[in-house]
């Protein structure tokens, strides 16, 4: 297991904070400006950090929702990993995306959350974390399903270029990644994570 002081890198690149600047909260902080193919980030590796990270900020009201697709995977393996009763929550951005006019309805995961949100600890899990859109959209979700004591959210990888104020309450990883890049979570027939980086 990972800890802060071992940080998990992207491959060719220098692990731990630009110089001059602190680390925010979360696990590794690999900084990078890569093209497809140039960065390789270990997402078992991240798992096992995020693992790490999640287990340590549980408390006995605390459950977990994953966005569909990758946060809602981590959620369900983290669920297990953690011996937590019951299956994880599902949270869906559809309903109240800020662009759902020009997306329409997809034919992703809907939300499911099997426990009572009013006064929960709920533990939002995402892949990837990039504008914060998202994160607003499935905020609005769940507050549809209840009043939530609180709402904390961890996160495989940051990879900057927030257009919204929203901030990670621990994070895997952090990569910077240019625009013209997409990074997505993947997962095989045996459930091992893999990321996807692609030119968009």
């Amino acid at each position: 297991m990972t800890t802060p002081s071992q940080p998990v890198a992207a491959e060719g690149f220098s692990a731990g904070p630009p110089q001059g600047k602190s680390t925010p909260s979360g696990g590794s902080a690999a900084h990078a400006v890569a093209s497809v193919g140039a960065l390789a980030l270990d997402a078992e590796a991240l798992y096992r950090e995020l693992l790490r990270g999640v287990r340590s900020m549980l408390t006995p009201t605390t459950h977990l929702a994953g966005i569909a697709s990758g946060g809602a995977w981590l959620a369900e393996r983290l669920q297990k990993d953690l011996g937590l009763e019951g299956p994880a929550g599902v949270l869906s951005s559809v309903m109240h995306r800020d662009d759902f006019a020009q997306r329409g309805l997809s034919a992703g995961a809907q939300t499911s959350l099997p426990f009572d949100v009013n006064g929960a600890d709920v533990l939002v899990l995402d892949d990837v974390l990039y504008t914060g859109r998202t994160i607003r959209a499935v905020l609005n979700e769940l507050f549809d399903y209840g009043r939530p004591a609180s709402v904390r959210l961890a996160v495989l990888v940051d990879r900057g270029g927030r257009e919204l104020p929203v901030q990670a309450d621990f994070a895997a990883a952090r990569v910077a990644l240019p625009p013209s890049q997409s990074l997505a979570l993947a997962r095989d027939e045996q459930g091992r994570f893999q990321f996807q980086v692609k030119e968009v």
